[in-house]
């Protein structure tokens, strides 16, 4: 398979990038590590005149700690999120779900910025971002502007993010002492994509009390979600076990749960209230002290 004809360009800076992206429109593709746009290019899903490639552009990977926040370049890639000391000190729940992402030649590869700017619906990150509440940091010709993960899904592969701007960065909150966060999935058994995945972050507080849940839902409709009704379950409540159940229970509620190859609404939307309830617990876990 090979994809349509093309014109490549390579950038030295993020301002080459945004003057080709405004001189292109949408006849351009940006391309990060790949492991999402080559594909689509070879089955001809994707037939874009120009791809803007970024392995030249200083300054978009790294990982680095600002005000007790995670700062993630756009093109740090999933292999260097799991293994960063800082990410796995600071939030586990993050380096976990770089860890389940594809294969290692995936890992290597692919990036944060590139997964969270295509948007795939069955993505791993996705739900991770909006349980820790993540904010993407986006650079067009007017300057940059911080765009909140609450904001950023907006359908199926779409995005808060123009035509003429660039994710360049991720900033991940400081958590409160006493938080726990957790990603757990039922992956497709080829791709590994989730078929249903669930991030869950909890704050308790000396007593056992959760003061805060942050639930996030990805693979079961056509953009990640927060899970609200499993959040307001859980909030201002001890964790025990009836709690947590019947706070899972909201797992697909209000979510638009899409029937594909992989399962049934019904299905899909039971796997919504099992993994929820699994992260609940993982994350409880992790709060503790």
């Amino acid at each position: 398979m090979y994809p349509a004809a093309f014109d490549y360009h390579a950038p030295s800076s993020v301002a080459e990038v945004l003057g080709l992206l405004g001189r292109l429109g949408d006849d351009a593709k940006v391309l990060a590590g790949g492991h999402s746009l080559v594909p689509m290019m070879k089955l001809r899903l994707a037939q874009p005149k120009h791809v803007i490639d970024l392995k030249k552009v200083p300054g978009l990977a790294g990982i680095k700690e600002e005000g007790g926040a995670l700062v993630i370049g756009a093109l740090t890639t999933h292999w260097q999120v799991e293994s960063s000391p800082i990410v796995r000190e600071k939030c586990p729940v993050l380096s976990d779900t770089a860890g389940v992402i594809g294969d290692p030649a995936v890992r290597n590869l692919g990036t944060m910025g590139g997964a969270l700017a295509h948007a795939d619906p069955a993505a791993d990150y996705p739900a991770t971002m909006i349980a820790l509440g993540a904010e993407m940091i986006c650079e067009g010709p007017k300057g940059r502007r911080t765009v909140k993960v609450d904001d950023w899904f907006k359908g199926l592969m779409s995005t808060a993010l123009a035509e003429n701007e660039l994710l360049v960065q991720v900033r991940i909150p400081a958590t409160p002492a006493g938080t726990g966060g957790a990603y757990l999935k039922f992956p497709h058994p080829a791709s590994r994509f989730a078929v249903v995945g669930v991030a869950a972050v909890v704050t308790l507080d000396g007593k056992g009390v959760c003061t805060k849940a942050s639930v996030g839902l990805t693979g079961a409709g056509t953009h990640a979600v927060r899970a609200k009704g499993v959040e307001g379950g859980l909030t201002g409540k001890a964790l025990d076990a009836a709690t947590i159940e019947a706070a899972a229970q909201k797992g697909a509620d209000g979510v638009d749960v899409q029937a594909d190859l992989q399962g049934s609404v019904e299905y899909k939307a039971h796997l919504c209230r099992v993994f929820a309830r699994r992260a609940v617990e993982a994350a409880a876990k992790r709060a503790r002290p």
